[in-house]
């Protein structure tokens, strides 16, 4: 429970580890309190395992840190890859990690590795499911039970990965302008 929590936490800090934010990664509570202060959820969403997506996860970003998000639609998880230019573009403009969330899971793209010549891509997966030690060695070269399905932590992973039952929804932050 809670992946698109540690997604947007995930996000969060990549901001702060970058110098554009100077608040501390909000808490699951603080993301709810958020939500609610907003108008987008109800009080009962506090202290409780109702899951958010992306659209809330950038709507927090907003309010939050002043970050706009752009988003889009994919039908399946291997459609994915019919975004790798546009992906590959918000990495090379703003380089902020991706919240991509579809079904019951959510995951963050912190890279993609796309050959415009013969479209083949994979992304790099900072998988929130992971709940296990700091240990380097297992985060990238061991597969562990994660959310249902077993997976690198962190890890390239290609389009057909991804479920063919399930869209998807992507939260691309972008980098603040004024700094």
């Amino acid at each position: 429970w809670g992946c698109a929590y540690r997604s947007l936490q995930t996000i969060h800090s990549w901001f702060e580890l970058n110098g554009y934010a100077c608040k501390e990664t909000p808490t699951h509570m603080d993301i709810q309190q958020c939500l609610v202060n907003i108008g987008d959820k109800p009080t009962s969403i506090i202290g409780s395992k109702e899951w958010i997506g992306s659209v809330e996860v950038g709507y927090v970003l907003n309010e939050l840190l002043g970050v706009e998000c752009r988003s889009f639609l994919v039908k399946s998880g291997p459609d994915v890859s019919k975004k790798a230019r546009e992906i590959a573009n918000h990495f090379d403009t703003h380089g902020t990690p991706i919240m991509m969330g579809g079904g019951n899971l959510a995951f963050t793209i912190i890279g993609v590795d796309w050959n415009e010549g013969t479209g083949e891509c994979k992304f790099l997966i900072l998988d929130p499911h992971y709940i296990g030690s700091e240990d380097i060695g297992i985060i990238q070269k061991t597969k562990v039970s994660m959310g249902g399905y077993k997976a690198y932590p962190c890890g390239w992973r290609s389009a057909s990965t991804f479920s063919k039952s399930s869209f998807y929804q992507f939260c691309l932050p972008s980098r603040p302008s004024c700094l």
